[in-house]
């Protein structure tokens, strides 16, 4: 039987439980929240018994072309929380302004100074580990100390004190009550030590909270609409058809199922599903003369920000450069073979952002409807040049290290950061959902995540998509002021 709800959520991963929880803070003790998740509780014990993230594989709710391009995905409890590597850095004020600021892609409709005082809440309930200094403005410290460099970190910070910093993460550098400390195995994705903030062990208890009905194995399918409303979520509940209405309606699915969704209603838009974005990556194996690596206390232990602001952005992407402090992470190549030489070997990570492309793009899959469709053509023009200064930047931090060789440099093939198919801006001519992430066309539907990312960044998402929930639910209370 169906029953109405003052508010629908869809999806528990990082966008909908921040969103939930700032919620909560201010809604009366009548309020009645639907949450409906498509997988199921997927514990950290059945994770590690299993040797998965989700009792649901990727292949059962996506296809991809090529098939080479990997997009993460974690359906059940805590969503892509489960899979994440912890990585928490915020984006630079640089990446909300590229057009004003560099003449190139689009501004966002929000800006660094927006998300501040929220990157800094959600800093807290993850229990952020970073260092005392900061390549960007920040009106408070992170919650823990910061991890340990590696020997490399320590001579780049040396060389470069404004341009290199200790890693932001949240994997814990110090007991948090409920997280134990990281390992630096990298083997993030099952975390063995429980180190890792994921919706499990930092914001369940907001899922019991009563005003909330947390519904696991709920597969939505469409959102019905009218007179301009969304009205009515359509899902199938354990495999059995099931609706239930309410006033308010929040997609926080990912920004691969936000717009499957979305384009299954047929709440349609120019632009929905397209400008999937990731960021391009360059992995470069540096071998050193006497130093050691993978000594720091984290997977990432340090963050170069040498050539991520600035002019360059008119011509070529910024750079985000993440020194990788496990041996682990790669199977093949990441140490020496000469003996008492094995850690000196460097793995340098470049991040370079990107600029939307139309035919990289989320749609539904023909033969099955249920399952959403990616195709990624390739990274932007734009973004490869960027990649092209790698030999260039190697260069520059040679002024630190005592490199021996570049023993090689290779394309990553995917960070699977699912950005840019449901786009936010002032227009609705040109995005999808406003600066608050209402949707244009339809004014009680919210739009959560990284789907509403109009650039990709060099940072990593997960921090921004979480600070905007907490934007969109303060910006819904104060326009009910």
């Amino acid at each position: 039987m169906a029953e109405r709800y003052d508010i629908i959520i869809v999806g528990t991963g990082f966008a909908g439980a921040f969103f939930l929880k700032r919620y909560l803070e201010r809604a009366p003790a009548n309020v009645r929240i639907l949450v409906l998740e498509r997988g199921g509780s997927d514990t950290k014990a059945w994770q590690l018994q299993h040797g998965r993230t989700s009792s649901i594989a990727p292949q059962e709710v996506y296809v991809s072309y090529p098939n080479d391009k990997e997009w993460f995905t974690s359906p059940g409890f805590g969503g892509n929380s489960k899979c994440w590597g912890g990585g928490g850095s915020r984006m630079m004020p640089g990446d909300f302004q590229l057009r004003s600021r560099y003449g190139v892609g689009e501004d966002w409709p929000i800006s660094y100074d927006d998300l501040e005082t929220h990157y800094g809440v959600v800093e807290e309930i993850m229990s952020i580990a970073g260092p005392a200094d900061s390549p960007m403005q920040r009106s408070k410290p992170f919650p823990l100390r910061p991890h340990r460099f590696s020997d490399p970190d320590v001579l780049l910070k040396k060389r470069f004190p404004t341009g290199w910093y200790g890693t932001a993460t949240a994997r814990a550098s110090a007991p948090t009550g409920q997280r134990g400390v990281c390992c630096a195995t990298g083997a993030c994705e099952f975390c063995p030590v429980d180190a890792k903030f994921t919706i499990e062990n930092g914001l369940k208890e907001i899922f019991s909270d009563p005003r909330v009905t947390l519904q696991l194995h709920s597969e939505v399918e469409t959102i019905e609409t009218s007179a301009g409303l969304a009205r009515t979520v359509n899902y199938l509940k354990n495999g059995v058809p099931a609706h239930d209405s309410a006033d308010l309606i929040i997609l926080a699915a990912s920004g691969m199922f936000n717009p499957h969704i979305l384009m299954r209603s047929n709440i349609n838009h120019r632009l929905l599903g397209k400008r999937l974005t990731d960021k391009l990556t360059v992995d470069v194996f540096l071998d050193l003369r006497g130093v050691k690596c993978y000594n720091g206390s984290t997977l990432v232990s340090g963050l170069g920000y040498l050539f991520y602001e600035g002019e360059h952005r008119r011509d070529h992407a910024a750079c985000l450069i993440e020194t990788t402090n496990s041996p682990f992470v790669i199977v093949q190549g990441a140490l020496r073979a000469e003996r008492g030489r094995w850690t000196e070997r460097m793995l340098l990570k470049f991040l370079f952002d990107d600029v939307p492309r139309e035919d990289n793009y989320v749609t539904v899959n023909a033969a099955n409807p249920r399952m959403a469709e990616t195709r990624f053509v390739g990274y932007s023009d734009y973004a490869i040049r960027g990649a092209d200064q790698v030999p260039r930047m190697i260069d520059k931090l040679a002024e630190a290290l005592p490199i021996e060789r570049v023993e090689s440099i290779f394309r990553g093939s995917s960070n699977a950061h699912i950005e840019g198919t449901v786009v936010m801006g002032n227009d609705p001519a040109t995005s999808i959902v406003d600066k608050h992430l209402v949707h244009h066309q339809v004014r009680n539907l919210l739009v959560l995540g990284s789907s509403a990312f109009v650039t990709a960044s060099p940072s990593h998402p997960t921090i921004t998509l979480s600070a905007m929930s907490l934007w969109a639910a303060d910006a819904l209370f104060a326009a009910r002021a």
